[in-house]
């Protein structure tokens, strides 16, 4: 089956507080979505490419491209409102009868293995989302109360979360709702079981200063 990517990279920068948007702020002195990109197209080679960028950042994009020397072909569709939206608009460029995989583009150091183990189960068994135990002990917190709970009992989910296009494009159909925090939870919603695979923990997502100083550590 082809394969896709959708990189959504639809945020304008204000989690870091910084004029660049944290997609192209920069890690080794390349943009972090320019790594992102690199490592799903080293990692599936012929792999489609979609990204998903805020309008008013496409120009800037063009132009680090440019700086750049990037070549790697991919296209580009609009964000939208939410995360949410802006998957639903790259879906609108995946085909029927494929593979996709949806991937946050602040995740540059996802593993070579992680995104071949989700495209992989994906096509057995129709979707994957990877996953890794928790390290800390939680507390469940309920107004002024709280409590301990079994912390073996929760993961942390990652992204490349793979789906049959067919499934995951009927699933993004259903009205949006606050919930909807990854695509697995659309898809669940959809009436389908989710299954986890195994991620890899340096596959952190990029949202702060400190994330992008452990970033740099962890590229060396």
């Amino acid at each position: 089956m082809k394969k896709y990517v959708i990189i959504v990279a639809g945020g304008t920068g204000t989690r870091m507080n910084n004029a660049v948007p944290k997609q192209f702020m920069e890690l080794q002195k390349k943009p972090i979505l320019m790594h992102t990109i690199e490592k799903f197209k080293d990692s599936i080679p012929d792999i489609n490419i979609v990204v998903v960028l805020a309008k008013q950042l496409n120009e800037d994009w063009k132009k680090l491209c440019m700086k750049h020397n990037f070549s790697i072909l991919h296209q580009l569709m609009d964000g939208g409102e939410t995360r949410y939206h802006s998957v639903k608009n790259g879906l609108t460029l995946v085909p029927d009868a494929c593979i996709v995989g949806i991937h946050d583009a602040a995740r540059p150091l996802v593993s070579k293995e992680t995104i071949l183990k989700a495209f992989e189960t994906a096509e057995k068994l129709g979707n994957a989302s990877p996953a890794i135990p928790l390290n800390e002990s939680i507390r469940f917190l309920k107004g002024k109360e709280n409590c301990a709970v079994d912390r073996t009992q929760y993961s942390i989910i990652q992204t490349p979360q793979c789906f049959h296009s067919d499934l995951i494009r009927k699933a993004f159909l259903k009205a949006y709702k606050p919930e909807f925090t990854d695509d697995a939870s659309v898809l669940e919603a959809f009436g389908e079981k989710i299954n986890l695979i195994e991620g890899n923990r340096e596959n952190i997502k990029i949202t702060t200063q400190h994330d992008l100083i452990i970033a740099e550590a962890l590229m060396r």
